[in-house]
């Protein structure tokens, strides 16, 4: 596999979980939003008199913010697991390279993942 096609199903899979937990984000916090709406609405008089129009500000405005939030807590969980993974992978690379008398280089490492991808040749 290429680090070209490699680099397009990460962006993929971030696009994906980025996508699903906006929707999640969005929808919870437009739950605690009309909670609040609601409770405000029937305990406090001065919230009472406000306009529809305004109440419903108030709520796409939780949403965003959930909207938000939670892609982001999504894609910055997602890019601190890759960076983990690789960071893992890279160092294996190392080892094995030193182990054979080699400097593990950015041409090296990319070099051994090549290989250990390949299907073995009979």
């Amino acid at each position: 596999m290429t680090t070209r096609s490699r680099h397009r199903e990460d962006v993929d899979k971030a696009y994906e979980l980025q996508s699903r937990a906006a929707l999640i984000g969005a929808f919870r916090a437009a739950a605690l939003g009309t909670g609040l709406t609601l409770i405000a609405h029937h305990s406090w008089p001065l919230f009472r008199r406000q306009t529809l129009a305004f109440k419903a500000f108030l709520i796409s405005g939780f949403a965003m913010a959930g909207l938000t939030f939670g892609a982001e807590n999504a894609l910055l969980k997602y890019e601190s697991e890759r960076r983990r993974e690789e960071n893992l992978i890279r160092r294996q690379a190392r080892i094995d390279l030193a182990k054979h008398g080699l400097i593990g280089t950015e041409t090296e490492i990319a070099k051994w993942r090549a290989a250990r991808e390949s299907p073995p040749t009979e």
